[in-house]
């Protein structure tokens, strides 16, 4: 009788995507150009990596439902119709889904319809039923058994600081389990009950520290907590992450394999893992990462199909007019808008002073593509200029709240001392994606940004425009901005917890078309209330 232990081998592939954002097919919204990112691409690389492999799970790891005028356009006006992102995913008939953030926007029942229409599972061990602390969607994690009886679990779980950015009546009910409380509990059920073999835990969130010095990369709020799940929870082999739009290969952490697949659906990532059997058991190989751009790939015709009947909708829909411009108020640079007052951003915040009922505002230019508006205005550039699912709050805030809040939006810039051309936008800002979200630019104040000097001294005059008096520290102040920031988002802490004055449950994209057709022509203003110096 031989002593020589059995010895089998297996190799599968782990296929994710992340942060799709409603992004079906490739082209952009704002001026029809194309783009190599998207589903109908998505599919087509998928395809071929299940070609490649003969054993594969694909998993998408959340923040698909929102965030393309077609997915505004059926939330907004076509939900009783079937969900588009839906029907294209379960084209490509991923083994599950993750929730993530973004996925509440349009609010709860609106994802459950999508959860019911999908043919995949939904899944989320750390969001909770507060009557009964059971999994509210059902469903913590899916195995799948493959050839010689190889079983894998996925895990799923989502960044539990979603209520410091999304509005309370869209998450009711909802307990925000910490996500690495949660992986201890299920990834044990995975290895001691279900007795799986390889365990794959889908997180949407990211790595709050260096991958390899360990050392924190932004403040440790609990957005995302990645590091922390392979540090101190036993039992993973894949972390799979998302969130903050990064592409990450063949790293790890304490042996720990960690992968993020970008935004949009430009690319896909696709983890080979060779599975060793020895006697009964299997065991972790080789494990290679990488990402598959979908860069020249010819995007997938059933994807293009099923979506076209809405697509043609939203198309008629983006180009309608709603009104005009006199006057310039076009982006030509960016940049050039965060150094100075420019007449779109004084617009916006002036819609946000109409509708908010107060004489302060503030707000971002979100996206460096954001084109403005010249001549006739159509829904397109409206959704084009503000692209993200927010909605208005006032929030009654001291004047030093306003100090700090206008300091940390100082930090966006470098230290200079070489002259306007030489301004650098700090890397915080960039890194590991771009935040030009979280530089707001207000009005209804009167204030200068010194970016010769230091971090937290570089306010340098703050005034009340209607008085034109020095801010008072000690007062209070209604100000209107978006509901991610009056929560704190973006790291503006000073907001937390304020008494909301008024609460708009209207999208910001609605309000701005709103004022726009009621007036029929908007003027291009511009005040100078505020300015970048060196």
């Amino acid at each position: 009788m031989s002593n020589i232990p059995h010895h089998e081998s297996g190799k599968l592939a782990i296929l994710h995507t992340s942060d799709i954002h409603g992004t079906v097919l490739p082209y952009r919204y704002a001026d029809q150009m194309p783009i190599e990112a998207g589903i109908a691409k998505i599919s087509t690389a998928i395809k071929q990596l299940r070609r490649q492999y003969e054993e594969t799970i694909y998993v998408d790891n959340g923040d698909l439902l929102q965030g393309t005028p077609l997915t505004y356009y059926h939330a907004r006006m076509k939900s009783s119709l079937p969900n588009p992102l839906i029907a294209c995913m379960n084209l490509l008939q991923p083994d599950a889904a993750v929730v993530g953030n973004h996925e509440f926007n349009y609010g709860i029942t609106y994802l459950r319809q999508a959860m019911k229409e999908s043919k995949f599972p939904w899944l989320s061990a750390n969001l909770l039923d507060e009557t009964n602390g059971e999994p509210i969607f059902g469903v913590p994690y899916m195995i799948k058994e493959l050839s010689a009886g190889l079983k894998v679990g996925v895990l799923g779980l989502t960044t539990s600081y979603i209520p410091n950015w999304e509005l309370p009546q869209h998450i009711v009910g909802i307990d925000f389990e910490c996500v690495v409380r949660a992986a201890q509990r299920w990834v044990k059920v995975l290895r001691e009950e279900e007795h799986v073999d390889l365990v794959v835990v889908s997180y949407h969130g990211g790595l709050e520290r260096d991958m390899n010095s360990g050392e924190l990369t932004e403040p440790d709020t609990g957005e995302n907590e990645g590091y922390k799940l392979a540090a101190e929870v036993q039992g993973i082999d894949i972390l799979l992450t998302g969130h903050q739009h990064r592409i990450i290969v063949n790293e790890r952490i304490q042996g720990v394999v960690i992968a993020q697949p970008g935004s949009h659906g430009q690319g896909v990532g696709c983890i080979e893992v060779q599975m060793e059997r020895v006697d009964e058991k299997w065991i972790v190989g080789a494990v290679c990462s990488k990402w598959i751009e979908v860069a020249g790939m010819t995007p997938d015709k059933h994807i293009i199909d099923q979506a076209a009947p809405i697509e043609a909708e939203v198309q008629v829909w983006l180009d309608q007019s709603i009104g005009q411009v006199e006057g310039d108020m076009k982006v030509t640079d960016a940049g050039q808008v965060r150094l100075s007052d420019h007449p779109l951003i004084e617009f916006i915040n002036r819609v946000q002073m109409e509708y908010g009922q107060t004489t302060i505002s503030n707000t971002a230019l979100f996206d460096d593509t954001a084109p403005g508006f010249v001549g006739r205005i159509t829904m397109r550039q409206v959704l084009a200029n503000y692209i993200y699912a927010n909605t208005l709050k006032v929030i009654r805030v001291t004047g030093q709240d306003i100090w700090d809040a206008l300091e940390q939006t100082a930090s966006y810039f470098d230290r200079t001392e070489q002259g306007s051309e030489h301004i650098r936008i700090n890397e915080a800002y960039l890194y590991p994606k771009p935040q030009h979200y979280n530089y707001d630019m207000w009005e209804g104040i009167e204030y200068e940004i010194d970016i010769s000097r230091a971090v937290g001294e570089r306010i340098t005059k703050l005034l009340v425009s209607s008085s034109g008096q020095q801010i008072d520290v000690h007062g209070t102040y209604d100000v209107a901005m978006n509901h991610y920031r009056a929560a704190g988002g973006g790291n503006y802490a000073m907001f937390t917890n304020k008494l909301t004055v008024l609460d708009v449950p209207t999208d910001i994209a609605e309000l701005i078309a709103d004022y726009i057709m009621q007036r029929g022509t908007i003027y291009a203003t511009l005040n100078h209330n505020w300015r970048v110096v060196t």
